[in-house]
């Protein structure tokens, strides 16, 4: 880890970044203690931002505050991540029916060459991976519901604790890429009903990796 000084602008803000990126990387994994000393003199900052920065994390569920004993990668049962899924399911299959129903020509050949992406980045799973999620969140952004897209962002942070698993299973890549034809095919043909159905499978499908 760099032990570059950070800049002083919003410094608790570009701590949680830090972190939030290793958390997803797995450098510092679900259970794993947050050794706040240890972390500060490597980023070369005081305490306070740092904790700040936990404050924030643990906010969007990806820190645990236990107390008198510190902060935590959270740990998520299979029924946290059902109840994740579930929740993202509602509201991405939402999100997918509006936008077949009122994108415009221009937005959806937008998602249309976020898609042309995805098909060419596999095998390069880390590359795959960023796409699938930029394409879900222009998706939402087409969708005009700020309140939603605001809850799909929390939630897919909770997610992406498991994407590591997700990313070893055999065969899931591909079979994301095979959901995300359909759903687009769907949304192409202004499918509202279709879009929606193959965006709950795709949703399903994730569940299944990271279980």
């Amino acid at each position: 880890m760099t032990t570059a000084r950070l800049a002083p602008r919003a410094l608790y803000e570009e701590v949680a970044e830090r972190l939030r990126q290793r958390i997803f990387a797995g450098e510092l994994a679900a259970g794993d203690w947050i050794d706040e000393l240890r972390i500060a003199e490597q980023m070369g900052i005081s305490r306070t931002p740092l904790r700040e920065a936990l404050k924030v994390l643990a906010a969007e569920g990806l820190v645990t505050m236990k107390v008198r004993r510190g902060a935590y990668v959270t740990e998520t049962s299979p029924k946290d991540l059902a109840d994740v899924y579930h929740l993202l399911a509602l509201l991405e299959t939402d999100a997918a029916s509006a936008v077949a129903s009122r994108a415009s020509d221009a937005e959806l050949a937008e998602l249309a060459a976020l898609h042309q992406d995805l098909e060419t980045a596999l095998p390069d799973t880390a590359r795959f991976f960023a796409l699938n999620e930029a394409f879900h969140l222009r998706l939402l952004e087409l969708a005009d519901n700020h309140w939603r897209l605001q809850m799909v962002q929390d939630l897919r942070k909770v997610m992406k604790l498991h994407r590591q698993h997700s990313l070893q299973k055999a065969g899931r890549p591909a079979q994301s890429l095979a959901e995300h034809r359909a759903l687009m095919a769907a949304l192409t043909a202004r499918d509202a009903a279709g879009a929606a159905a193959c965006m709950r499978v795709h949703m399903q499908g994730g569940l299944d990796a990271a279980s």
